[in-house]
């Protein structure tokens, strides 16, 4: 089953998007969708179906309680940057204004002049989590989305501590939708890759991640508790911008593209500072 966010005169609805046609829901977003303890025997029954050109997909979950990211989570990645692999995982967090939908424009800060692409595997919480076991965490995937966790790296270079970097307003697209564990399970082996301006940059799989989702969703419920809607960024594979010889950033006007294998692409442009 494939959800999202849209937006369909004028309002925003959770839906079930079909190739042609879109179940609208009677959730205003996914992320309230998931808050209910039926929501997958509710999005099999959509209230209304209308034609998928009649909606606008928004950003997935537009105000999630928690917006967890891992850092140096695929093994080449973590090779090309020099690093060693962490015995633990690398933890920081994102704010929802960050967030942006496929097709919306990502807004270059104005106080950054190295801004660098990151596909993402996303995972997507359907059920309240705490102190789980692995296969606790796992039952409480709901599925998995596309992220393309775009990064200032000279503001995440200023300090030992990423935060500034990584949660610029506008900067953070997710999307276009969420594809359920039924159909990708919750240890994906998927192709996933980044192209900008048709140059691919990013190819890997999904199966190079250090730490699997499930650990991941154990280790972060033993810190607080995950709620649904809750979406967690699980790290980016070799090949971003800072990593090349010399080191490449976006521009304004370009455009990046996240694919995943069996989810979907995403495409956003970046738009000049202060637009």
């Amino acid at each position: 089953m494939r959800l999202a966010t849209v937006r369909y005169e004028g309002e925003s609805r959770a839906a079930v998007l079909n190739e042609d046609r879109v179940g609208l829901l009677g959730a205003p977003d996914l992320g309230a969708l998931l808050a209910e303890q039926d929501w997958s025997a509710l999005a099999g029954r959509p209230q209304q179906e209308v034609a998928a050109d009649d909606v606008t997909v928004l950003t997935l979950v537009p105000r999630p309680s928690k917006i967890m990211c891992i850092g140096l989570n695929y093994r080449l990645h973590i090779e090309e940057v020099g690093a060693e692999a962490p015995e633990y995982p690398t933890v920081f967090a994102k704010f929802a204004r960050s967030l942006i939908g496929d097709g919306e424009p990502i807004q270059m800060p104005a106080i950054s002049e190295r801004l660098d692409w990151e596909v993402e595997l996303v995972a997507v919480i359907g059920r309240t989590v705490r102190n789980a076991s692995e296969s606790e965490a796992e039952a409480a995937i709901a599925g998995f989305t596309v992220g393309n966790d775009v990064s200032a790296r000279d503001l995440q270079n200023r300090t030992s501590q990423w935060l500034q970097g990584k949660t610029c307003e506008a900067t953070t697209p997710v999307g276009p939708c969420m594809v359920t564990t039924d159909e990708v399970g919750t240890r994906p082996d998927l192709a996933i890759r980044c192209e900008v301006d048709g140059v691919l940059r990013q190819d890997s799989r999904t199966s190079d991640l250090l730490f699997s989702v499930p650990q991941l969703v154990a280790y972060l419920s033993n810190i607080l508790t995950l709620d649904p809607g809750d979406i967690i960024f699980t790290g980016t594979p070799g090949g971003v911008g800072q990593g090349l010889k010399p080191p490449v950033f976006l521009n304004a006007g370009q455009t990046v593209a996240c694919t995943i294998e069996g989810i979907g692409t995403l495409t956003n442009s970046c738009a000049p500072a202060g637009r």
